[in-house]
């Protein structure tokens, strides 16, 4: 959910909050007596309680399978119509439908708004609706629940506060305060009764999809419940907001000297398990690229921003923003080189990945460069795709036949689109399968196609992806990536591999500019000459020496390399661009 943006419409008044009750009391009453410690998912237990509340379950069931298998019907009926009216109507359909079902089925609705290539047009405009824009809770709830959680009423703990939330969303709502020192916050405020209600829809969820995974065009197998139980577990986190605010000075912290990167800062004193308050962020939402445009904002650089500080977070940092929809991204003005700004909000979708994955997906997009699909079938295991008895021999040409026609003759003409579509193929005649831990992961990064999808269509994500790792292995600025850079340069018999350094470079300038080259190249020599590139410095002199012989001929190779590369023309060219940044555009290619 947004937390904070100036440009989002408000909500009348009327339309967005009754009027408080003269029950106010009661409210108050019903909502302090809710407060209880924070609650967890546990799939068996939730259960068990809702089998033990058959009136609960029963009409529940009745309703969801009720309300979807309407849906399903009409969507079959006329869901290949080719008038744009029904087709509109259809898209407000699936809303209305999502949104009176509830929190769990908005959040799925949530994640299909930002696949642009998965939802019609028209149908995504309509479900766009469910990151911010649903129908508020009334006020005089939301006032009780600051009073419980804060422990005073809101006209006394903030100078100003709103009549009616500036967006509402699944979880919560936001208001715009102004704190007494004149400062101004978003507060949000959680909907009402959300830990029983979430409890009750996930046994459901999870015993439907049990039922009808064997029908799904994915085959996941029994690995289905334990990504749902993942999905669970995020949302009991999401719903606590002393987790959230942890998060958020967790991530600020990470992107401290990131200028790029705003993350708004937590109001400790007034802020609870269900209200959370933090400075407001006054930005412009990344979601159509016309208004970004009549804003002077650049989409291109804004996409290659948000590309890049999500691999910081998998490949880096190890922690990330698992739910980077329109409504939590936030365009600034400003640039940092070619880099525009971005706020993030809404902190409570996190996760982390282990140090072993994180370096093993760094690899993988190695050995992607490389075409080296062995070595990729291998990543697959590591990574849990693959168990490790499977034989891989028939696995590798299916893996170049997928990634390699995907991939095409250079990295512009992927997306993970294709590859999706061609892996559920794959994934009948090979035992692939989804690792629970990787349901997140995947989400952040369809979220975060989808995003960049709908500011730039044509936008290929690992255009900025391969540089981006690339550049990172040929610094070798941390020990994980000098030991990676060692694997990729030197076969198992201590050879020199240059056309693996050269295919690291191309990606490199393919990827946009002679600036580029500069930074890797004064990079690769203070490695090559300073104390961290010991391990380097004794494989080349072991590939000069090999047996009784020496051998000159991969030394030669490589400094022919480095002069076709690193020539004359092409680091004045990058100097110059330095100097001037208007006489080279970096985002020509990028985006």
């Amino acid at each position: 959910m947004t937390a904070a943006s100036a440009t989002s419409p408000s909500p009348t008044p009327a339309a967005a909050a009754p009027a408080a009750s003269s029950g106010t009391s009661s409210v108050t009453s019903s909502v302090t007596s809710s407060v209880t410690a924070a609650s967890v998912y546990d799939p068996r237990a939730d259960r068990g309680w809702l089998l033990r509340r058959p009136w609960i379950l029963i009409g529940r069931l009745s309703s969801v399978l009720w309300q979807l298998g309407s849906l399903t019907l009409v969507l079959l009926v006329q869901g290949r119509s080719q008038d744009a009216g029904v087709q509109r109507r259809l898209g407000q359909r699936i809303l209305a439908t999502l949104t009176h079902l509830g929190p769990c089925f908005i959040k799925v609705g949530q994640a299909l708004s930002t696949r642009p290539d998965l939802v019609r047009r028209d149908w995504l405009e309509e479900l766009t609706q469910l990151q911010d824009n649903l129908p508020p809770f009334p006020q005089d709830v939301a006032l009780a629940t600051i009073e419980a959680e804060l422990g005073a009423p809101a006209d006394q703990l903030f100078e100003e506060f709103p009549d009616y939330p500036m967006a509402a969303a699944s979880l919560g709502q936001v208001y715009r305060a102004r704190l007494s020192d004149g400062r101004w916050v978003a507060v949000k405020v959680q909907r009402p009764g959300l830990d029983r209600i979430l409890r009750r829809d996930l046994v459901l969820i999870r015993a439907l999809a049990v039922l009808v995974a064997p029908v799904l065009p994915l085959k996941l197998g029994v690995g289905l419940s334990a990504i749902i139980d993942e999905f669970g577990r995020s949302l009991f986190e999401e719903i606590d907001y002393h987790c959230e605010a942890d998060n958020a000075e967790r991530f600020a912290a990470l992107f401290e000297h990131h200028p790029e990167v705003t993350v708004p800062r937590v109001e400790r004193v007034l802020s609870g398990r269900r209200v959370l308050t933090t400075s407001w962020i006054h930005g412009t939402k990344l979601q159509e690229r016309r208004t970004l445009e009549t804003q002077g904002l650049d989409p291109s650089a804004l996409i290659r921003t948000c590309v890049i500080s999500g691999l910081r977070q998998l490949l880096e940092f190890g922690y990330f923003h698992a739910d980077p929809h329109p409504g939590n991204l936030f365009a600034l003005p400003g640039r940092t080189g070619a880099l525009g700004h971005v706020a993030y909000v809404d902190f409570g979708m996190m996760d982390s990945i282990t140090d072993a994955d994180r370096l093993t997906l760094t690899g993988a997009v190695v050995h992607l460069i490389n075409r080296d699909f062995r070595a990729l079938a291998e990543d697959f295991v590591a990574l849990g795709f693959l168990t490790p008895d499977t034989d891989r021999e028939p696995i590798i040409p299916a893996l170049e036949e997928v990634l390699g026609g995907a991939l095409g003759e250079n990295v512009g003409s992927f997306n993970f689109k294709s590859v999706t579509d061609r892996f559920s193929e794959l994934m009948f005649d090979y035992p692939f399968r989804v690792p629970a831990r990787f349901a997140l992961i995947i989400r952040a990064v369809v979220s975060q196609e989808g995003l960049a999808l709908r500011l730039d269509p044509d936008f290929k994500i690992i255009r900025v992806a391969y540089p981006y790792v690339a550049r990172r292995l040929l610094a070798g600025d941390t020990a994980e990536m000098r030991e990676k850079l060692l694997d990729v340069l030197f076969d198992s018999d201590g050879r020199l591999r240059v056309q693996r350094l050269e295919n690291l470079l191309a990606v490199v300038e393919e990827a946009g500019s002679s600036p580029d080259l500069l930074p890797v190249m004064g990079s690769g020599l203070k490695l090559l000459l300073g104390p961290e590139g010991n391990s380097l410095r004794q494989r080349l002199l072991l590939t000069l020496v090999q047996g009784d012989h020496l051998h000159t001929e991969d030394l030669r190779a490589l400094a022919g390399l480095l002069r076709r590369t690193f020539t004359p023309a092409k680091l004045a060219g990058g100097m110059l661009a330095r100097f001037n940044p208007l006489a080279f555009n970096p985002l020509s290619s990028a985006a």
